[in-house]
């Protein structure tokens, strides 16, 4: 099978470095006509896996369209790189790990939501939004009520510093700074 430069469309390329990974293995190309380099992805074509729709329907899973939905949810959203591939990947690898042929929609759903809420919060409400069909805004205001009381019920272990101090923790902080000089400064005198 010949792989065509993404740059210049020529046929002959060379591999140049070739890494394992987890579902896949990754080449570095080099182009034989522009000398540009490039990466390909190699991964093992699994058996079909089906997606039963609301309506009845089925269709073959597209990883493709996962990702699409998974990304505009998250879009303009400050996640690292790589996340929303990372995210479709652990989805799909699920998916298989099932072991069934057919798979309904709303169990992807729940899969996709269930993640994102642990991820973004905000991309997950957009997610949601579309996934859950609100009808209206009360509908919408109750999941974000709901998404704020799990949020305020997690309890951060007390071996763990809070990630964002809440005000009380700040002012002891600020009460505790106060008046007091870096142990530098002590020994100076």
């Amino acid at each position: 099978m010949a792989v065509r430069c993404p740059f210049c469309g020529h046929e002959k390329s060379r591999v140049v470095d070739s890494r394992e990974g987890d579902d896949s293995i990754r080449r570095r190309r080099l182009c034989l006509k522009c000398n540009a380099r490039f990466t390909t992805y190699e991964r093992q074509q699994r058996r079909s896996l089906f997606v039963i729709k609301k309506d009845g329907r089925r269709e073959e899973f597209n990883r493709d369209k996962l990702a699409s939905g998974i990304r505009k949810a998250c879009e303009k959203r400050p996640l690292p790189t790589g996340t929303v591939d990372k995210l479709a990947d652990a989805i799909e690898a699920d998916l298989y790990s099932k072991g069934k042929a057919e798979v309904p929609s709303h169990t992807i759903g729940e899969m996709v939501s269930e993640r994102l809420k642990h991820l973004d919060q905000v991309a997950y409400i957009r997610f949601a939004s579309v996934y859950r069909e609100f009808t209206d805004l009360t509908a919408l205001k109750r999941a974000v009520d709901n998404l704020a009381d799990q949020s305020r019920s997690i309890r951060v272990s007390a071996n763990q510093l809070p990630l964002i101090p809440d005000e009380e923790n700040q002012l002891v902080q600020r009460r505790g700074s106060r008046g007091k000089k870096p142990a530098s400064a002590k020994e100076g005198k």
